[in-house]
Parts: C-alpha cells; sequence; structure tokens
C-alpha cells in the first residue's frame, strides 16, 4: 500500500481554535472535545473534513507531528470553491463540531540527506511539518515559496527563523521571478537531493518539466486536483471485478466506475474527490493488470501494481481481484 501504516479513526472534532493566516486563508485547530489523544500522523498526511453527506474535502495536516492533543489544517477560500472551502470559512468557527477521516498519507516524507521544498499558495500546508522532520533529522533543507502576494501567503512569519534558507517570491512584489528563481534552483540535478513540491496544476508541470533530468524518484508531487492521464490502448471497456471479501463478482461497464458498480451493489466502499486525487478509495489489488489513472500513486508505484484507486482506475486485465 501507498500510505503510511497507521491509525485511521472516523471522529467528531471541535474547533479548538480558528486564526486568519493570511488574506483568504484561516487555520483550524481541531481536537477532540473529551480531551483525547488524536493517531500518529507523519509529515505530508492529509486529513477528511466531513462536511455534510455529499460534502467531504481533504487538507493537509501543518502542525508539529509532535502534538497528539490537536490536528491543525489551513484552508484557502478558493474564488471557484465547489463548497468545500466556503463551508469552512462560512461555518466552521470556534466551538464547531466537525467530522473528520484520518489521518492518511500518500505524500510521505523519505529518508535524505538534503530536500528542496517548493510550495506554491496553500502548497505550503503540507511542507511546514516535512521542514520540522529535516530540522529534526540535521537535514540539508532549502524552500522556495511563491504566491500572488505577501498578505496572501501563509505562515511567513513562522518561516521568517530560518533566514535564507527560505526564498519567498510574490508576484505583485517581482513579476515572473519564482519560475526564473525555480528553474535556477532545477536546473542541474543536485546530488542526495530529493525535491517535494505541491500547489497549482501550472507550478507543478513546471518543476516536472525542471526536474526531467534529475535522477528517477527524486520528484514527489501532492495535486489539488487530477492531472490528465490517457487511456492506454489495451485498456478495457468491460471488464470483471472479482470481490474476495464480499465473495461476489461485478461486472463494470464503460460508463461506470468500479467504485460506481461496487457501490451499486451495496459494498462498504469509501470514496470522497472521485478524481483519483485524495486516495480515500485505494484498494488492494490480489490479481490482475490495474489501468491507473490517478493522480495518487508514482509511476514506480502504478509498475507495482499493487493497489489501485478505484474512483477513476480501470482493467487491463480480463478480470480484476480486488480486496473488497
Amino acid at each position: 500500500m501507498s500510505s503510511a501504516a497507521y491509525r485511521e479513526v472516523e471522529v467528531d472534532l471541535e474547533v479548538r481554535r480558528r486564526e486568519q493566516s493570511a488574506d483568504g486563508v484561516v487555520t483550524l485547530t481541531l481536537a477532540d472535545p473529551a480531551g483525547a489523544d488524536l493517531p500518529e500522523w507523519t509529515p505530508g498526511a492529509h486529513i477528511d473534513l466531513v462536511m455534510t453527506p455529499s460534502l467531504t474535502r481533504q487538507y493537509s495536516l501543518c502542525g508539529s507531528t509532535a502534538s497528539r492533543s490537536e490536528w491543525r489544517v489551513g484552508i484557502l477560500l478558493d474564488p471557484n470553491s465547489r463548497g468545500g472551502s466556503q463551508f469552512v470559512h462560512d461555518k466552521l468557527q470556534e466551538g464547531t463540531t466537525i467530522r473528520v477521516r484520518g489521518p492518511r498519507n500518500h505524500f510521505p516524507l523519505a529518508n535524505s540527506p538534503r530536500y528542496q521544498f517548493v510550495a506554491g499558495g496553500i502548497g505550503i500546508t503540507p511542507m511546514l511539518p516535512m521542514i520540522e522532520a529535516a530540522e529534526a533529522t540535521g537535514a540539508d533543507w532549502r524552500l522556495i515559496y511563491g504566491g500572488s502576494a505577501r498578505s496572501s501567503m501563509a505562515y511567513l512569519e513562522a518561516l521568517e527563523r530560518f533566514g535564507d534558507r527560505v526564498t519567498i517570491c510574490a508576484r505583485d512584489e517581482e513579476g515572473d521571478g519564482f519560475r526564473t528563481k525555480l528553474a535556477a534552483v532545477l536546473a542541474a540535478p543536485q546530488e542526495n537531493t530529493l525535491v517535494y513540491c505541491c500547489g497549482p496544476e501550472g507550478l507543478l508541470d513546471a518543476v516536472e518539466k525542471g526536474c526531467q533530468a534529475w535522477p528517477d524518484g527524486s520528484l514527489h508531487l501532492e495535486r489539488f486536483s487530477a492531472k490528465t492521464v490517457e487511456a492506454p490502448s489495451d485498456a478495457l471497456d468491460t471488464f470483471e471485478v472479482e470481490c474476495q471479501r464480499s465473495g461476489i463478482t461485478l461486472t463494470v461497464p464503460l460508463d461506470k466506475t468500479i467504485y460506481d458498480v461496487a457501490e451499486g451493489a451495496g459494498l462498504d466502499v469509501l470514496g470522497s474527490c472521485m478524481e483519483g486525487v485524495c486516495g480515500t478509495c485505494e484498494c488492494e489489488i490480489i490479481s490482475g493488470d490495474g489501468d491507473h489513472r490517478d493522480s495518487v500513486l508514482t509511476d514506480s508505484e502504478k509498475a507495482a501494481n499493487q493497489t489501485i484507486m478505484i474512483c477513476v482506475s480501470r482493467s487491463r486485465s480480463e478480470r480484476l481481484v480486488l480486496d473488497l
């Protein structure tokens, strides 16, 4: 499995604190109303906020992994919100209770002597615990953080103490300086260095292109939205899914996903984004050849064919046996 092996829960948490961290960004501190400890988590993890039965969104944990008493998430009010960030900004005040699932990690920080962190806008959130972890191990690290304006860039004060290891690029101050500096940083592969990037799609594309000459496995990305994936020529229009734990076999037609068919058959499946981004629907492959169309698994994980995101992925084999 690509996710970290720690305890995942579904629990009602209280908004203990709500802070304005930048223009359009609020930071929520969530805690158990009875004071119970929350599960451990690792840098890069996210949680689901279940706002209504039909509205669930994922947000990166941005607090300290050492704190078991609370979880912190930073949330940007998206002008094109499909409901999630608008709900958070309008409804989640201090004292409010919200259903939370997680933690889950599809963006884990691998051990390395050096890191180059790249953040765009609210993509800074998973970088904060990663920097804490790098500091704890004595790793060498640098961060380049871009945004439209300093006033809209969260957590700048917390980053000030790191001095010149952090490069801040505000578009209203220096135009395309962020892209210019980023290109310079990535121009030549750096020895024993891993690149971690989170932000809007344009930034991720630029970083992918910039890292083409870097060794395989150097680049690690987390996406806000699904990457366009072309269907392979050997993808099947219709295939069977054997649900081993449930003891039933289902037929998946061209116009439905594995998730759709499994849910329609009454199976207890979890899903959220339905775009192959969040990893909530990840399922173990027991046998068969998955046609992986998600934006969560790395190329090597897709090649290993051990898990599949059933909300978007399909099959290249006539039968796919899954742990469902």
